[in-house]
Formats: C-alpha cells, structure tokens, sequence
C-alpha cells in the first residue's frame, strides 16, 4: 500500500499519474482523453480531501486517518483508515463517505477499506491537529477583535477562581477599561451574587441587527477619571440563584457561544471569563470559539492544588492557549497580633509558575473581608482596605502595564485624555461660578 503524505504521490502499479485512457475524437473535430484506466494514489488522496471527521471537524488526510493508498491495475482501491479508537462510533459513517467519494473516479471498480487503530502518540497528533485547524478556522464572535480576553482557570474548584475573577475585573475596571466579565461556569454560577447583581437579562432590538440581541447588565465602578464600567453575563441572570442546572456537555458548550455571539457586548477592552474548574467541554469549546484568549490560572499554595492546576495549563498547551501567568490565592492567614499562618501550605504558586514557565502575578492572603465582601455583593478590591485588596489592585495593575495590556492604547489615551479635558472643563466652571458670585 502506498503511504499517503510527505512528497510527491505514487501511482498505479505499473503506470504513472493521471490514469490510464484514450484520445477519441469529437463531433466537431477536436479531440478529448477519455478515463478508462483506473486513478493513481495521489487522485484517490484528492477525493479522500473531502471526507471529512465529523467530530474533529477536518478531513481525513490532514488529520493522519489515512496511512496508505493502494490501487490495483483493475481498479480495486483500497483504503487504510486508522480511527482513534477501535470502537469508534463515527466508523459507518467514514466508511461511507470514503466509498462515494472515491467511487466518483470513472476508473474505480471497487473501494476496500483496511480499518486500523491509532497508537496514543497518534492520538495525540490527531487531536493537536484538529485543535489548531479549529483556530485557524474560528467563526467570528460579538467579541470585538481588539478586546483582550483573559480566562481565569483552574485544575479544581474550592479555590476562589470565581472571586478571583470578579475582583480582577473590577479592579481593571476601576482604572477607567470598559471590562466584559462572561460567568462560563453554567452550572456553579456565582458572579450575580458576587457583584451584587440580581436582575434578569433582557433582549432588545439593537440597530444593524435582524433579531433581539441579549443586553448584558452593568455596573460603572471607580470615581471620577477612573470610572470605568463593568458588562454581566451569567446563567445566574436567567434561572433562580437555587435552580440546579443538569445540562449536558454539548448544551454548556452552547450556552457559551450564545453568550459570545448572542450578546450586545459593545465595545469592551478587557472580557474576563470566569470558567468552570476542571479541563471539560466548555474549555474545549472556548478553545475553539475564541483562540486569542490567554490563561490565568489559579491555585491555592497546596501541593494537590498545584499538581491539579497543572492540568489546566496542560490544556491550554495543548489548545494553543497562552497561559500569562498564575495567581495563588489563600495564601496565608494573619492574626491581628501580626502572625501568619500558611493553612494551606506555602510554595504551590510559585512551584507551579517554575513548572508552567509563567510568571507568578501575586499572592491572595487569607482575609475574611474578600469573604465579607462577596457575600455582600461589593468586591474588596474596589472599596475594601488591607493586604487583600492591594494585592488585588496590583495584580490589576500589573494585568493593564505588563501581562495583556490594551489592545487599542490610542483609544484608551484618547478616553483617558477626554475624561482629564472633561474635569479641568468642570472645575473652571465651578471657578466661574464662584467668581460671579463673589461678585
């Protein structure tokens, strides 16, 4: 059997490339080549281009499926066609693509199938290839392609990924940044209460578009010319805070990419997604809707934590995900008479940053006032005090000037610049004012 892949393509046993026929002449004089031999290998390969893997979502020859073309001098052709597993459930239909597309070719009498099983390391090439042609091929989403999209992740839940999330995004947004913040955790959502938001989302008729579009909800955060605004969207907004939510893995996947596509996000410079803990369906899926997006994972200083974490950077090596760096958060825990306790152990973060090669962004303490605060629905990095919510605003501030800054800086100079004309406007004419009344 001809092997299938690097060079140039083999051919009919006995004769070269394109197969056998004859000159015959036309009515009006001219004359034509009829097909009466059988194909060579590198014509069945062509016509195999276009069966493609259901599940992987790109055709059989690029993916590796196929190891080898043979085809005999009367026009048998067979097929080795290697699945990723024995078992496959897809088998029938590949089987009966690569039979009607090769059966097209005038010079096939027969199509033979060779069926065979991939190694893991075959395996393991198959799916880095359907990943990265899921990239390159990602469909367009409601998220602007100059918004910076950060993921925050974790290998396990238990450990403060979500407020995490919901006071780094506050924190970016209280230095002037419109921020998306996306709850893709479907079934353990809880940002609405995080934020202290509770009312439902609605749909609207948004001009240049045919159908109602989901409008996120808001909250503006900082003061003055740090006032920025916040965009919510989470299945919290669409069932009760005590619904159970017993979707399946393609249904989850599904309410992500409404939430990406069926959402009125508007112009956002940051999106931060809170996702659910573990490497399931819905990373998958964020993988392949939206390939820009980089990675902050989130441990515990844990030993188990850490190894666990480790997986979600695994993932996203594996998807082709940046990973910017990782956050340890229960760090330790300070007594008011100024002693630290490491309840969780000490070194996860930094062991597990060494090991993914990423830079550790910070050390969450231990505090009680990030529990109060999200129990209350106003983040600690926003209004809170103490060592927690400084760390909070560093790791923010660190996000905006190192780790993903604003993708358009010109237009958040130009707003910044806007909001500085807007204040020296209000206070001459709050001097005006004074002035006329003095007078």
């Amino acid at each position: 059997m001809e092997e299938v892949g690097g060079g140039g393509w083999g051919g009919v046993a006995g004769a070269g490339c394109p197969g056998l026929g004859e000159r015959v002449a036309r009515n009006d004089g001219s004359i034509g080549f009829v097909m009466t031999g059988p194909p060579c290998v590198g014509e069945v390969t062509a016509l195999l281009r276009a069966v493609i893997d259901p599940e992987l979502g790109a055709d059989i020859v690029t993916l590796g499926m196929v190891p080898g073309v043979s085809v005999a001098a009367d026009g048998v052709v067979t097929v080795g066609i290697k699945l990723t597993i024995g078992g496959c459930p897809l088998r029938a239909q590949i089987k009966k693509d690569v039979e009607s597309r090769v059966a097209v070719h005038p010079g096939v009498r027969d199509v033979r199938i060779e069926w065979g099983e991939m190694s893991s390391e075959e395996r393991t090439d198959v799916m880095l290839k359907a990943r990265w042609n899921a990239r390159e091929n990602a469909a367009d989403t409601a998220i602007a392609v100059t918004t910076r999209v950060l993921a925050i992740a974790s290998g396990k839940g238990g450990v403060g990924k979500s407020s995490v999330t919901v006071n780094l995004a506050a924190a970016v947004a209280a230095q002037g940044f419109t921020v998306g913040v996306l709850d893709a955790d479907i079934w353990g959502f809880s940002v609405p209460r995080l934020l202290g938001i509770d009312e439902p989302l609605e749909a609207q008729k948004v001009e240049g578009s045919d159908k109602p579009r989901i409008i996120p909800n808001e909250l503006v955060v900082g003061r003055g010319l740090s006032k920025g605004l916040l965009k919510v969207v989470s299945t919290g907004f669409l069932v009760g805070e005590d619904t159970a939510l017993m979707w399946r893995g393609l249904m989850l996947t599904k309410a992500v990419e409404q939430f990406l596509n069926d959402v009125e996000w508007g112009e956002l410079d940051y999106l931060f997604i809170d996702m659910p803990p573990g490497t399931g369906d819905v990373q998958m899926g964020l993988a392949r809707m939206l390939p820009r997006t980089d990675l902050l994972i989130v441990t515990t200083p844990a030993l188990a934590a850490q190894k666990v974490a480790a997986r979600a950077a695994d993932m996203a090596r594996r998807s082709f995900l940046r990973v910017c760096g990782v956050i340890e958060n229960m760090s330790a825990f300070t007594c008011e008479h100024g002693t630290s306790y490491a309840l969780f152990g000490e070194g996860g973060g930094q062991a597990l940053a060494d090991q993914v090669g990423v830079p550790l962004l910070g050390r969450i303490p231990l505090e009680p006032a990030v529990a109060a605060g999200g129990d209350a629905g106003v983040p600690v990095a926003l209004a809170g005090t103490g060592p927690a919510a400084d760390e909070f605003r560093a790791i923010a501030r660190l996000i905006v000037e190192e780790v993903a800054p604003p993708t358009n800086m010109a237009g958040c100079s130009a707003r910044m610049l806007g909001m500085v004309a807007a204040a020296l406007d209000a206070k001459d004419a709050a001097a005006n004012g004074h002035q006329a009344s003095d007078s």
